[in-house]
């Protein structure tokens, strides 16, 4: 016979029992913690003592024996099947809830006898517990192996929704996974996008900071401002650390995965630093604790926003609840101790002390139904809720496998359960299957990993003027097939701030339209510079992460929040710039040039240049299409007409002081009338065969036609700069040859002005770009006109009397 040593040789577990045909078993936290006496080797073993009566926790026990009263009454659900519990106290300690979980599947007995090939039914099929995920992991690590059906109420932990570990945990709570996408859409609801996070030092906390970094990253929704443990311990030190933490953080959201216990701790701490204004968000670990909901807390948590498991009515439970009677022997067991606990006194006998110092002693005969206590408020039902669906969950089991009809059974040939000898994996096959509804109207069913239908409730914690404080539903969270979807009521939230509204909790503000979000180096994504975009970008959003360019008719407007139409700028005859192109045309419609020389060369070079100030005027008015192509043409042909003409007027000269020179008249033979008029022709054939071919192959009035232009530039700068050398070769020619000073600072005066233009063109927007080239136009244009013709001009009408041949063969051309 195999034999088994319990842990309760050492441990004096408090529980309930009631007798059935099957047993179920119940875990709940009774106790908040547990004191171990201290280990010495020469005494006897003491046992723990537990400590902190927790009154939810005993109305979460209660409920199962409820619910299990409730089906036996129940004449369709397990007919002529009377369902008991064995009910443990895990007193808030591993060891203790994971000695009950091994009391309950192996006998209450010091040693539970097993027949010789390991089988027998176990003393309890089921079990209903445990509620913290730590201690559920450690239950299901041993018990899974035998797969014994365990039905938490409250464990959320992720981690338990692996079947390879875990083949027999279900639970009627959402895991922790969609617990932080619930938190998380909350988050985003308000714009949340900076807060701090604290979890407990367990699996529950340590696997929930996993999760909540790697679905907040995922999600977008915001960033951590800081993550820390909230130690078991409550050690006063890391404590004030995470306190002043808190204070000095720009987040003013604070979400906290942890269980009463911590939170009780830390809240002290809070209220030493009066640490305020602060919007603290609940887990549903604690997001229904009064303990914590008392006057001189709520000036910090009032407003708490939070995550509940979904409420639901019972129906009958408050008149069960009340009928409650301690035991006639007055044992340490459940009841009694919440007698004592709710009336403040001791049944006899009492304590060494408890009478000499005022204690009251207990009759029994208390009146619970006048009493105030939180045990009989079942306005807001949340584990009780999942504590009645779990016991439901089992006893639908159960009675499907009764209900097995043999021969269609789904064991091996068919078959059903043995009712006689019922194993533990046969129940966790059916409660893989079960599908009911509760009389609230939730439908209730497993998936492949043993969760029930996601949802949860979102609660506010109202904090009315008397100072009570009122928990109120605000809103839900459930999984659909679009993923999670948020309801809120915003106007029934309360928010414990001066002014009544939302807060705001951001690392940066948000980055309006027509900028864009800079990270700041070495710290989140949610902490960020805004850049307003450049010219020519935009952003329409808000939070844009970069600027985008604008289509190629399209400039951005002011602001660098869209895209405008290009506008149409030009030189208008009305605007200032305009008058004043025009009004130096005017001026000059009568130029002394026509009087300065008669020669051939001279009045073409005068007609080249009234056509460079004619072709300024293309320049000028709202741009057409004929406009737009003919200004440059028009401008390269007269300029090349005129530096051909100053070019051939150089050549001419130099030819003339050679023939002066003995042998040398043959020179001007073949350089006559004729061929200076080919000459000039032959060159400004060259320019107008690029105008031409920049016409075709790229329209001036494409935006960036540049390379035309280029050439067309080039062409006349190599020209001017071939007149310029060779005037300059010819400077120093006798006085009546000295034309060739004066086209030498023609030439120089042309080449700085089109040197100066192409800076300027380049950087003018727009109409000034049009402007910028009128300008060098006239500018050069009138700098030949006076450089070439103002000597002739002054002598014509000021010296007239220098104006005769003998004067011009004598002493040639002299301004004195």
């Amino acid at each position: 016979h195999a034999s088994f040593e319990l842990a309760q040789r050492q441990f004096d577990l408090n529980g309930m029992h009631r007798t059935g045909d099957v047993i179920l078993g119940g875990l709940f936290e009774v106790h908040y913690t547990a004191l171990f006496p201290d280990r010495t080797f020469t005494s006897e073993p003491q046992q723990p003592t537990c400590q902190g009566f927790d009154t939810l926790g005993f109305r979460h026990a209660m409920t199962m024996a409820f619910t299990i009263e409730e089906i036996n009454r129940n004449v369709h659900l397990l007919p002529n099947v009377t369902l008991g519990y064995s009910l443990y106290d895990n007193c808030g300690a591993l060891v203790i809830g994971f000695s009950s979980a091994l009391s309950l599947a192996s006998g209450r007995e010091e040693q539970f006898l097993l027949q010789e090939n390991c089988t027998g039914t176990p003393p309890v099929l089921g079990i209903v517990g445990d509620h913290y995920s730590t201690f559920s992991i450690a239950i299901s690590n041993v018990l899974g192996l035998y797969k014994m059906p365990i039905v938490s109420y409250f464990a959320t932990c992720t981690c338990l929704n692996d079947r390879q570990r875990f083949p027999s945990f279900f639970r009627t709570i959402p895991p922790d996974s969609f617990q932080v996408r619930a938190m998380i859409q909350v988050l985003k609801h308000f714009g949340w996008t900076w807060v701090g996070l604290l979890v407990s030092d367990d699996d529950y906390g340590l696997h929930v900071a996993q999760s909540f970094q790697s679905d907040l990253a995922q999600s977008g929704a915001g960033c951590l401002a800081y993550l820390e443990v909230l130690p078991w311990d409550s050690d006063p030190g890391e404590l004030r650390g995470i306190v002043h933490l808190i204070k000095t953080s720009t987040a003013r959201v604070v979400m906290v995965f942890a269980h009463e216990i911590h939170m009780i701790h830390l809240m002290e701490e809070v209220g030493i630093k009066n640490v305020t204004g602060l919007q603290w968000m609940a887990s549903e670990a604690w997001v229904s604790a009064t303990v914590l909901q008392t006057p001189h807390l709520m000036p910090y948590l009032g407003g708490t926003l939070g995550t509940a498991i979904r409420h639901g009515d019972i129906a009958g439970l408050r008149e069960f609840l009340l009928n409650i009677q301690p035991n006639q022997d007055h044992s340490n067991n459940g009841k009694s101790m919440f007698w004592e606990h709710t009336f403040q006194c001791k049944f006899a006998p009492p304590p060494v002390g408890w009478v000499e110092t005022g204690g009251t002693l207990c009759t029994g005969q208390e009146d619970l139904e006048n009493m105030e206590t939180e045990f009989l408020d079942v306005s807001n039902l949340g584990p009780e809720y999942n504590v009645y669906k779990a016991v439901y969950a089992l006893a639908y089991a159960l009675d499907d496998m009764f209900h097995c009809e043999p021969g269609r059974g789904p064991f091996g040939g068919n078959s059903c359960a043995n009712l006689k000898r019922i194993e533990p994996w046969q129940l966790v096959h059916y409660l893989q299957k079960i599908n009911f509804t509760t009389p609230f109207g939730d439908q209730v069913s497993f998936d492949g990993n043993g969760n029930v239908l996601p949802i949860y409730d979102i609660l506010n914690w109202l904090w009315l003027p008397d100072g009570q404080t009122v928990v109120q539903n605000v809103g839900v969270v459930k999984e659909t097939a679009r993923g999670e979807e948020l309801i809120l009521d915003k106007d029934k939230i309360f928010w414990n701030f001066e002014s009544k509204t939302t807060p705001q909790s951001v690392c940066s503000d948000s980055c309006r339209p027509g900028t864009r979000m800079a990270r700041k180096k070495g710290q989140p994504v949610c902490c960020f510079d805004c850049i307003p975009c450049s010219e020519g970008l935009i952003s329409s959003k808000q939070d844009s992460v970069e600027c985008t360019s604008c289509p190629e008719d399209f400039w951005s407007s002011p602001q660098r929040d869209l895209c405008v139409p290009k506008k149409t700028e030009f030189l208008s005859y009305h605007e200032p710039l305009g008058i004043f192109v025009f009004g130096i045309f005017i001026r000059h419609r009568s130029t002394p040039m026509v009087r300065a020389n008669n020669s051939e060369l001279s009045f073409l070079l005068l007609v080249s240049l009234k056509l460079c100030f004619l072709c300024s005027l293309l320049f000028i008015g709202r741009p057409r299409l004929w406009t737009c192509q003919l200004r440059h043409a028009v401008f390269g042909i007269s300029f090349v007409l005129c530096v051909s003409c100053i070019l051939v007027k150089t050549v001419v000269v130099l030819a003339v002081f050679k023939a002066s020179k003995p042998g040398g008249g043959a020179s001007l033979k073949w350089f006559g009338p004729l061929q200076q008029r080919g000459t000039v022709l032959a060159l400004t054939s060259v320019q107008a065969a690029i105008c031409t071919a920049w016409l075709v192959s790229a329209s001036p009035c494409v935006v960036g036609s540049t390379v035309g232009f280029a050439v067309l530039l080039g062409y006349i700068g190599f020209l001017a700069i071939l007149s310029f050398l060779l005037a300059f070769m010819a400077r120093n020619l006798p006085d009546n040859f000295n034309e060739a000073k004066l086209i030498t600072f023609s030439m120089l005066i042309f080449c700085a002005v089109w040197v100066a233009f192409v800076p300027a063109y380049i950087n003018s927007p727009g109409k000034y770009a049009d402007a910028v080239e009128v300008f060098a136009i006239l500018a050069s244009s009138f700098g030949l006109l006076v450089a070439l013709f103002g000597p002739k001009c002054y002598i014509i009408l000021l010296k007239p009397e220098r104006n005769t041949k003998k004067a011009i063969m004598g002493r040639g051309i002299r301004l004195k």
